[in-house]
């Protein structure tokens, strides 16, 4: 049984099935996915991966407890037997008060549309994108010693139902590619990344596009084979448009999570309408971007996706919002219940996180830096949510003399708190980018988007190895 094919009386029975012994809101998930995977390592495909997955989860809250259960299997005997199992985890059985009646189908087919669909688009013609950007990757230079090139389609489909009444259908398509170069010279070793990722087709995909991914990750890898130790110390930082929204994203949003507010587990919590950043900072979270990499109609919980101000000149405006956080703290849903697979429960997790642009030029912002550190793309890093707390490490970095971008640098991290950097934030420029990436939390990985222009922090920590 698939999702054209799944009544919608029977979803309303395996709703009025779950909440038999009692509890608050139930709900149902049903999806439908497939998709293809392709990597391409030291010019061959190393890897070809396609395949679908279908199933449901029914999910029973209950105050502030969670009880959750899930199938892959879409027929009346499997979805009872999930309903029957929250329906059981309850202890105090009490009949249900609400009678369910779900009102009618909603969707939103056209918001991010797909011109070229990936399904209809040939093995062969993917693998032909994979081995293009290999090419181009070490046509770059002789230093260039392998290349990873990955591309990966999907395709979901999702009806979500619940005990309010609401009944939502999603389609929704996401289309990546990702290149990872390694260069190596005298002993050196140095890596470079770059992707390009939306929730559309195929047409993203077009030759000029991968080909300059596949450049700018050699060109990273490269250009860092002559870097030197950064120092260490405290000065001033700017930060490249794209990838330098990472740091928000990881040192700022997930403390802005309403699961870690719940929980006293963020920095941010009780600090609403406070002054958390400097005044010329705005920040949003937006799930509506067109065709935006982590943009979808509705979220995971069937509430429309929307624009949540996080940061209002300087003052803490917003929290991502669950259904059941929002209920926890008072407040409505923000669209922000997200889940990798009908596996996982929806929990709080931002979609496209950005930092507002401002009105100055990237030029102008490392013009007015007499010396200073230029941060271009961060790796990884940690985060601790409850003060604020981080240390990153930088992909590519250099030094700033004299208003200008001078001597590459390598081994440098970035060590800062949250809510101070905000508050050094001093110049805003206007070049804003979005960037695609993969989040983790809680043993889930969804798809977000980065977004940020340059800006400058005034003072921050330099950990380096000169």
């Amino acid at each position: 049984m698939g999702l054209d094919n799944l009544g919608l009386d029977l979803v309303e029975a395996t709703i009025a099935r779950a909440l038999a012994r009692g509890g608050d809101f139930a709900e149902v998930f049903v999806e439908d996915r497939d998709g293809l995977t392709l990597r391409l390592e030291d010019g061959r495909l190393e890897q070809v991966v396609g395949g679908s997955e279908r199933g449901a989860g029914v999910r029973l809250l209950s105050g502030e407890h969670t009880y959750y259960a899930y199938t892959d299997v879409l027929d009346e005997a499997s979805l009872a037997a999930a309903a029957d199992a929250v329906a059981a985890a309850l202890r105090d059985a009490r009949p249900a008060t609400s009678v369910i009646d779900l009102g009618a189908v909603r969707s939103d087919a056209g918001r991010h549309p797909v011109k070229v669909p990936p399904d209809r688009v040939d093995v062969a013609r993917k693998a032909a994108l994979v081995h293009a950007a290999d090419d181009e990757a070490r046509a770059a230079g002789a230093e260039v010693a392998q290349v990873v090139a990955g591309y990966a389609d999907v395709r979901q489909e999702v009806l979500i139902a619940n005990s309010l009444g609401d009944v939502v259908r999603d389609a929704r398509t996401r289309t990546r590619l990702s290149v990872q170069v390694v260069a190596r010279r005298d002993g050196i070793i140095q890596t470079g990344h770059e992707t390009l990722g939306a929730s559309a087709g195929f047409e993203v995909m077009d030759e000029a596009a991968v080909l300059a991914v596949a450049r700018a990750a050699a060109g990273k890898a490269i250009v860092m084979l002559d870097a030197r130790p950064a120092p260490m110390g405290t000065m001033p930082v700017v930060l490249a448009n794209g990838f330098g929204g990472t740091l928000f994203h990881e040192a700022c949003g997930h403390g802005l999570e309403a699961d870690a507010v719940a929980k006293g587990a963020s920095v941010y919590a009780g600090k609403m309408g406070e002054m958390v950043a400097a005044a010329i900072v705005n920040a949003f979270d937006d799930g509506t971007v067109p065709n935006g990499w982590g943009s979808q109609a509705f979220d995971d919980e069937g509430v429309p996706t929307q624009r949540t101000q996080l940061i209002e000149d300087g003052r803490l405006t917003g929290y991502l919002y669950d259904r059941l956080r929002a209920r926890q703290l008072g407040a409505a849903p923000s669209g922000n219940g997200r889940r990798q697979t009908f596996c996982h429960v929806p929990i709080p997790r931002m979609t496209t996180t950005s930092i507002a642009p401002g009105d100055a030029t990237s030029e102008e912002v490392i013009a007015a830096t007499s010396r200073g550190f230029y941060a271009k793309s961060l790796a990884g890093g940690q985060v601790e949510p409850a003060s604020g707390a981080f240390v990153f490490g930088v992909a590519e970095g250099y030094l700033i003399e004299g208003g200008h971008v001078t001597s590459p640098l390598r081994g440098a991290t970035l060590v800062g708190n949250g809510i101070d950097v905000l508050k050094s934030i001093d110049m805003i420029a206007d070049d804003y980018e979005e960037k695609s990436g993969i989040c983790g939390k809680d043993g889930q990985a969804i798809p977000v988007g980065t977004g940020q222009a340059t800006l400058r922090i005034s003072a921050m920590t330099i950990g380096g190895t000169g």
